[in-house]
């Protein structure tokens, strides 16, 4: 398939079965008895991570050759061109580890600094999210299957009061905790991994804050999905994220991800992650 930014409905769709082949994958091996390793930032891996990413990569690379694809496991240093990829392909290992089915699989296509289409699939809840100029999503086929029936979803007008605010289960600082406690908070949902950008995405939440680290695969998929819903992805000064900041190490600074646009103002991110 010729790879350019005229037909990002079209990329979004064949990334589609990529991703659910991977989830279909990880789904597999989620009851064997897998070891992790920790790597140098302190996150787990497994061979689960590395099976899934090889995976990807190379239906990837069948798809659009010469493609650059940066990837958290195997390609996390790979030099990016006009076009790439951002890759990850278990968002979420410690859920995985844990059993919470709270893990994703997240494919971004990058032109220049921002997405064109993506990708996230959610293997436990056998549901995927997709956009390229609209965003939808369709209960995964089952292994093997290419059947999808999209829908388009789109996000909700923020209620006065009682805002839905996803948080992260295993990652909470003091300067995210600040950001939240200018809002008119209603209820605080922990979710884990990409899934609270297609949560939002979806009309089922308000808000997801994150001061601490990401890096740039952890939210390019997501940010596209729910950016094309209607919602946003911001950093401090409410501009919207970049990627492909090899100088940086694809490391995100603090965001917030917004159904309704018009919380934004009401939000001091800190400059520095935190």
């Amino acid at each position: 398939m010729r790879l350019d930014d005229s037909h990002p409905e079209d990329i979004a769709l064949k990334l589609a079965p990529i991703a659910s082949e991977a989830a279909h994958l990880l789904r597999g091996m989620e009851n064997a008895l897998i070891e992790k390793r920790i790597k140098d930032d302190g996150s787990p891996t497994t061979a689960a991570d590395l099976a899934a990413e090889q995976l990807i990569i190379r239906r990837l690379n069948e798809a659009w050759p010469g493609v650059p694809v940066v990837a958290e496991e195997t390609a996390s240093t790979a030099h990016t061109g006009d076009f790439f990829f951002l890759v990850d392909p278990l968002d979420g290992t410690g859920d995985f580890l844990n059993g919470t089915g709270e893990y994703s699989v997240n494919i971004a296509l990058i032109r220049g600094d921002r997405p064109l289409a993506a990708a996230v699939a959610a293997p436990a809840m056998g549901s995927i999210w997709i956009a390229g100029t609209t965003a939808r999503m369709s209960a995964m086929p089952e292994t093997g299957g290419s059947t999808f029936e999209w829908r388009e979803i789109k996000v909700r007008q923020a209620p006065e009061d009682g805002l839905v605010a996803l948080v992260s289960r295993r990652h909470g600082d003091i300067a995210t905790e600040a950001c939240l406690s200018v809002l008119s908070i209603g209820t605080r949902r922990m979710t884990s991994s990409a899934l609270k950008f297609c949560l939002i995405a979806s009309g089922e939440a308000d808000i997801y804050v994150r001061c601490g680290a990401t890096m740039e695969w952890d939210t390019a998929a997501g940010d596209h999905i729910l950016s094309c819903a209607g919602g946003s992805v911001v950093g401090p000064g409410s501009v919207s994220l970049t990627y492909g900041h090899e100088d940086r190490g694809y490391r995100n600074g603090p965001f917030a991800a917004m159904g309704d646009t018009s919380l934004a103002p009401k939000l001091d991110l800190p400059v520095a992650v935190a």
